[in-house]
């Protein structure tokens, strides 16, 4: 008798497991096609449009996206994310939060990719990535699962268009310990965490 209620105990625990794993699948996937309708709509020129009600990504959507760290880099969530993580990871929400605005000012803007992805990539087939994680040669997986949570929620409201811009329509960065050459071409907006940030004179991208 006793291993009949074993049996039906991890049957049941069976069943729960694979119930949660297909809810979190669907939750993912929802989250992943949100965004890229999001995306093209930050990337359309001049929009200004606030997404839909059913466009909204929620909080649990977009935690069910990638939740180790470990997904492939192919979704808007995914890449930025990433981005969020490597680039500020440790740095606070604030400075966290400055990078998906570089990401999010870049997408769609004169001189950039229209895909988030796309704009996390950009330079590598030229030997010089505009974001350094990507191509330094490390593995992208995330190791921190408290960080890379924070990360995702930040993508979440960027791409709901729910996320203040803290770097003042910058397109541009650096980390305060480089002074790189073509930071004398910008005009410095703000200072967050560990990177200084600009725009471009006239609004224009190089």
């Amino acid at each position: 008798m006793r291993q009949i209620w074993i049996a039906i105990c991890l049957a049941t625990i069976l069943l729960v497991d694979q119930a949660i794993a297909a809810d979190l699948a669907q939750k993912a996937e929802a989250a992943e096609s949100k965004a890229g309708v999001l995306e093209q709509n930050a990337a359309a020129d001049g929009s200004k449009k606030l997404p839909s009600p059913s466009e909204i990504i929620t909080k649990p959507e977009a935690q069910a996206v990638d939740p180790v760290g470990k997904e492939p880099l192919n979704d808007a969530i995914t890449c930025l994310s990433r981005t969020i993580y490597w680039e500020a990871r440790g740095q606070g929400v604030a400075g966290m939060e400055a990078i998906a605005n570089i990401v999010m000012n870049r997408l769609g803007h004169k001189g950039f990719p229209n895909t988030i992805c796309e704009v996390v990539r950009q330079g590598r087939e030229h030997g010089a990535c505009q974001f350094s994680w990507w191509c330094d040669g490390r593995s992208d997986d995330a190791k921190e699962d408290k960080s890379y949570a924070i990360a995702k929620e930040i993508s979440r409201k960027a791409l709901n268009r729910q996320l203040t811009d803290r770097t003042g329509g910058a397109l541009y960065f650096h980390q305060r310990k480089v002074t790189p050459s073509w930071s004398a071409e910008y005009i410095k907006t703000v200072e967050v965490g560990e990177h200084v940030f600009y725009k471009p004179h006239g609004g224009t991208a190089k």
